[in-house]
């Protein structure tokens, strides 16, 4: 049976348990998830890949992690500017009032700001702007994690020997970043889910190799490279990744808004059980 690594996104920390324990626990919940998904793209008559998960978030959850982000007034200065260009991203003027500036307004007030322009509760930006971008600045912002989430990624393909890697949010950059580094892994098929890795300002303008032109690159070695996004995905910003990246081929999910960014509903859907299959013959 052919086997693919997947690259898990925030919020996947596995408290108390080893990181061996955590892989294991991981790519045995995907793995029902992806079975639902062939089941939608009715393609029960093929057989799932296996799962490898590239499990990195004990690198970006460490005891000197511990109670950073908990909710907005705990977060950083950096982490504020870290929401602040996400924001703009989901529909932050980019002018405030005369003589005032965004930096200068406190974040909830912004935050609130936004909500009502995009019709939605201040709650969810918030929920995801503590989700999302502590961990993204952690990982972007240390050269330390940002090397050992890498390693996770390229040591879980090696010893697994897949060609196709599937990665979620901020994993879709870890591994963007990782398969740039080590070509010789022999990636040929990568499919990003719900990814952030055009955001700018937040990630785009911090990526590892740097982007010219206002272009992204696509991985060495890769052949094919599917984006997945689900249109009310607040953190798949902007959603055309091809506007940004050489990307192959772009879908569009339309799921409930509850369950809008989570691993389990990408995996869980047919569109990402038909890019996937064509690669695991």
């Amino acid at each position: 049976m052919s086997r693919i690594v997947v690259v898990h996104g925030v919020r996947n920390y596995q408290r108390g348990l080893s990181p061996h324990a955590a892989q294991d626990a991981l790519a045995a919940a995907w793995e029902h998830k992806l079975a639902v998904g062939y089941k939608d793209a009715r393609l029960e008559h093929l057989a799932p890949p296996q799962i490898s998960a590239a499990y990195y978030a004990h690198h970006l959850n460490d005891a000197e992690a511990q109670g950073a982000g908990d909710d907005l007034d705990r977060l950083t200065f950096e982490e504020q500017q870290s929401v602040l260009a996400w924001l703009h991203a989901v529909g932050l003027p980019s002018e405030p009032a005369e003589g005032q500036s965004w930096g200068g307004l406190p974040l909830r007030q912004t935050l609130d700001l936004v909500a009502r322009r995009r019709g939605i509760a201040a709650q969810t930006l918030a929920r995801i702007a503590v989700a999302l971008l502590p961990e993204v600045y952690r990982y972007l912002s240390s050269p330390a994690r940002r090397a050992a989430a890498r390693r996770e990624v390229i040591q879980a393909v090696e010893a697994s020997g897949a060609d196709v890697v599937v990665a979620h949010s901020l994993g879709s950059v870890v591994a963007y970043e990782a398969l740039h580094d080590h070509p010789e892994l022999g990636v040929s098929t990568f499919i990003t889910l719900g990814s952030p890795l055009g955001l700018p300002g937040a990630v785009f303008d911090a990526l590892d190799p740097a982007p010219g032109k206002g272009r992204g690159q696509c991985p060495p070695g890769v052949t094919h490279w599917t984006n997945i996004a689900d249109a009310g995905d607040l953190v798949a910003l902007p959603r055309r990744l091809g506007d940004r990246f050489p990307v192959t081929t772009h879908q569009e999910l339309h799921m409930a808004i509850a369950d809008f960014h989570t691993l389990g509903m990408y995996l869980a859907s047919g569109l990402t059980a038909a890019a996937i299959a064509p690669h695991c013959s």
